[in-house]
């Protein structure tokens, strides 16, 4: 992939969290929201998800580890869309971050980009290469997962979870497995992938 497809695919990730953030709040950039403290608790989150307990067993749920990861990624683009940073120098800065050897352990290098959230109070996107790569997560993967997540966080909005309106639960099963299943079948590199999984939630909901 091109510094060019990578920055059509950071332009589209960023296009869509502007809409998500003013569907919440529509000055959500004159907020004032601490962005960074949301992604070093989602940091902890994800490791728990991860396992690091060495007095119990723990078996590791990847698909859950890749979703923490995506939502820490929710917050640092709303935190990179702010400060303006979100331009083709990043995406050509993540590729080649993206391509450097790994060098931490998964725990250290969530830790380190918990460490530099706390440190700088920003988004560092080399400490979130650093994540992707220990993992290891490719970044299309990070893109189709993230398109997922954000479609699904839009049409709970559009139901109601702020109000409380909102069932997570169809059928007996909660609203990220219907989720998963839906991409399955999908084409994710089809253009309009993020209107047609938001189109079978919605028939997916109306029928549960």
């Amino acid at each position: 992939m091109s510094v060019e497809d990578t920055w059509k695919r950071l332009a589209s990730m960023a296009a869509m969290q502007c809409r998500h953030n003013e569907q919440i709040h529509p000055e959500w950039a004159e907020q004032g929201h601490e962005y960074y403290r949301a992604v070093w608790v989602e940091c902890a989150e994800l490791l728990d998800h991860f396992g690091w307990k060495w007095w119990k067993r723990h078996a590791v749920d990847r698909d859950q580890v890749v979703l923490e990861v995506v939502d820490i990624w929710h917050f640092g683009l709303s935190e990179l869309i702010r400060a303006g940073e979100m331009n083709k120098a990043l995406a050509k800065r993540l590729r080649a971050s993206l391509a450097e050897p790994t060098r931490l352990d998964f725990r250290l290098a969530v830790e380190e980009l918990a460490r530099s959230s706390l440190s700088s109070r920003g988004f560092d996107i080399d400490a979130f290469a650093g994540v992707m790569r220990s993992l290891p997560l490719t970044f299309d993967e990070l893109y189709e997962t993230y398109v997922a997540k954000n479609v699904l966080n839009v049409f709970r909005q559009s139901n109601g979870y702020g109000s409380g309106e909102y069932r997570k639960v169809w059928n007996g099963r909660e609203d990220n497995e219907h989720l998963s299943e839906l991409v399955s079948a999908l084409d994710t590199d089809a253009n309009s992938f993020p209107e047609d999984l938001a189109a079978a939630l919605a028939s997916r909901y109306a029928g549960s």
